[in-house]
């Protein structure tokens, strides 16, 4: 499949209460790391088979779940969301040692991120 769905990311203002209520509700592995360039913690959830994701604090924006979708060409692809009609929130940025991102919201008001992943 072309651009498949790679990560999903609760971006939440209570990180300890949600960490809790997933925990037990689905018996996520949680596991805590540093958040790439500082600022606190990230948590990374591990499902075992099929797409993890990760958690974190955030008090820019309403508590919600951010899904990622795989592109092979970062910067191409946000341009290309742009032409068509996309707004870009966050353009592209690296990630750590992890990979690149940038987030758009499309023409009907929906917000997805772009991620592509550093070589191995």
């Amino acid at each position: 499949m072309a651009n498949p769905f790679v990560h999903v990311e609760l971006h939440t203002k209570d990180l300890a209460k949600a960490k809790t209520f997933y925990g037990q509700l689905f018996g996520w592995q949680l596991q805590d790391t540093p958040m790439p360039g500082g600022g606190g913690a990230y948590t990374i959830i591990g499902v075992g088979e099929g797409t993890g994701g990760g958690m974190m604090t955030d008090d820019k924006t309403p508590p919600q779940w951010l899904a990622y979708v795989g592109v092979d060409d970062l910067e191409a692809t946000t341009k290309r969301d742009k032409a068509l009609g996309a707004t870009v929130l966050q353009d592209v940025i690296e990630v750590g040692a992890y990979g690149s991102m940038s987030v758009i919201r499309d023409p009907t008001g929906a917000v997805i991120a772009l991620w592509k992943a550093k070589a191995a």
